[in-house]
């Protein structure tokens, strides 16, 4: 049980810290001018929606594995920690092939983007050339306006596509957790609930209140590196600890 609790919460501060779970809804809530407070909210409503569906797969995940785990003892020794330590070679090859090419990927997508930054800048000229006093007054009237309307809009979609893009690493570790029974399916459950939820304020909280250092680039490159080599060390722990 100790096992599965530090696996599920490496796993899950792992997740949960990668800058597409919390950087939109600073993102978001600078550009829609929210309150702190309301971004503390939204980042509860989507991290609970993005649990959520993980957590009611793990637990159809975790069922399967203690029916057969409690008909085939080889399961629990040697099928589930398998799982584990194939995902993981594949979660760091994977990451390897992405880094082996993502080099002059970014090179032009940084080429494209600065192209249509000086398109923007030279049409924005010349299109304010003559009705700069004209424009001005009309964009800070309906500022206010559109984040009224669209603040629940946008809380929904982004509930809604966390809500649709559930954890596939601690999916994978539902099926071990549950060689032990309920227990094992409750912990990770609760593990990676409460520190999903739980980091994710923290890095809004932080984002919102201007802390610029946040030092999360490698991370966010190499997740599925990270990832792979701790279910490669949790399946090996596991099987030798079996035998």
């Amino acid at each position: 049980m100790i096992q599965i609790f530090l696996a599920s919460l490496a796993l899950s501060i792992i997740h949960a810290s990668i800058p597409n779970h919390w950087l939109p809804l600073i993102a978001i809530g600078k550009t829609e001018k929210w309150t702190h407070s309301e971004a503390m909210f939204g980042t509860v409503v989507t991290g609970f929606a993005h649990t959520l569906s993980t957590v009611i797969i793990g637990i159809i995940v975790g069922v399967i594995g203690y029916k057969l785990s409690s008909s085939y003892g080889v399961i629990s020794g040697i099928v589930a920690p398998a799982i584990l330590v194939s995902l993981g070679i594949i979660y760091f090859i994977l990451d390897l092939r992405g880094a082996k090419h993502g080099h002059s990927h970014f090179k032009l997508d940084k080429t494209h983007h600065a192209h249509d930054h000086e398109h923007e800048h030279h049409h924005g000229h010349e299109h304010d050339h003559g009705h700069h006093h004209h424009d001005h007054p009309h964009i800070v009237s309906a500022t206010p306006k559109t984040n009224h309307k669209t603040k629940w809009a946008v809380l929904s979609t982004l509930s809604l596509g966390m809500f649709l893009t559930p954890c596939v690493e601690i999916e994978a570790y539902y099926f071990q957790a549950s060689t032990i029974g309920w227990a094992g399916i409750w912990i990770v459950s609760a593990v990676y609930t409460f520190i999903t939820v739980g980091i994710m304020m923290l890095l809004v909280y932080l984002g919102m209140h201007g802390v610029k250092n946040i030092r999360s680039h490698f991370l966010e490159e190499h997740e599925k590196r990270i990832t792979g080599i701790v279910l490669f060390a949790v399946g090996l722990l596991t099987y030798c600890i079996n035998f």
